[in-house]
């Protein structure tokens, strides 16, 4: 009898438990922060926490999502998908004028991968920013994003098209701070002042909201920016 009293009382505080979660989550004055809530959307602004992976996730699965949570951090106009020939194109056509506080020169791409460059200036650019030169950041500066090419190697061309054939990567070259000052990768990376381990940070943190970071450390063809990409396998170089 003990027992089954136990397996009773065990039950009913599981039931209650999941109650209570329900409650938490679902009642439309729930403490539970937007940021820790897995129903609400992602906001680029929120707190990265261990929902946010799973909800950018969400916003990458569609058009429609994406643009919602871009624009919760960015200025972006939307625009028809673009199709060139049967290999080059962009489904989900965005121009993105701007990152946060930081405008950019337009550029035409992917609404994805402009959402993961939106959560990494955020998350990465502007905490690298401020903790290497104490301000944060004016512009940031990109190479490209569309281009209807092949992959380029240190050997000549590939014979494959390129992630920017489609606009799932974008190239980004440096950033102008608040003050003024420009801080390019070209001249950046390696250098003994802030700006080593700021670009260093920038790397690493690119790592965490793109499937493939490629920089200087890859080959001499990423010397002056960072190839970014939506797509992909976990590459980080």
């Amino acid at each position: 009898m003990r027992l089954v009293s136990l397996g009773y009382a065990l039950l009913t505080l599981v039931l209650m438990a999941c109650v209570g979660l329900f409650l938490l989550i679902y009642t439309p004055q729930t403490p539970l922060p937007d940021a820790l809530n897995p129903t609400k959307p992602l906001n680029i602004a929120d707190p990265v926490t261990p929902l946010t992976a799973f909800k950018l996730r969400r916003a990458l699965t569609d058009g429609k999502s994406c643009r919602a949570a871009l624009g919760t951090g960015a200025q972006f106009g939307a625009l028809p998908d673009l199709e060139t020939s049967p290999q080059c194109g962009i489904a989900d056509r965005v121009t993105l004028r701007q990152v946060g506080q930081a405008t950019m020169r337009p550029v035409e791409t992917r609404c994805q991968t402009a959402l993961r460059l939106a959560m990494w200036h955020q998350h990465g650019i502007v905490p690298a920013a401020t903790q290497h030169f104490g301000q944060g950041v004016r512009q940031v500066h990109h190479a490209s994003s569309y281009n209807c090419r092949q992959i380029r190697t240190t050997g000549g061309g590939s014979g494959r098209l390129s992630t920017h054939a489609t606009a799932e990567a974008v190239d980004i070259s440096g950033v102008t701070l608040a003050d003024g000052r420009r801080v390019d990768l070209i001249n950046g990376w390696g250098a003994s002042d802030p700006r080593g381990a700021f670009f260093v940070d920038l790397r690493d943190s690119a790592c965490m909201w793109f499937r493939v970071t490629l920089g200087p450390d890859y080959n001499a063809l990423h010397a002056d920016h960072f190839h970014l990409q939506h797509t992909g396998w976990g590459l980080c170089r």
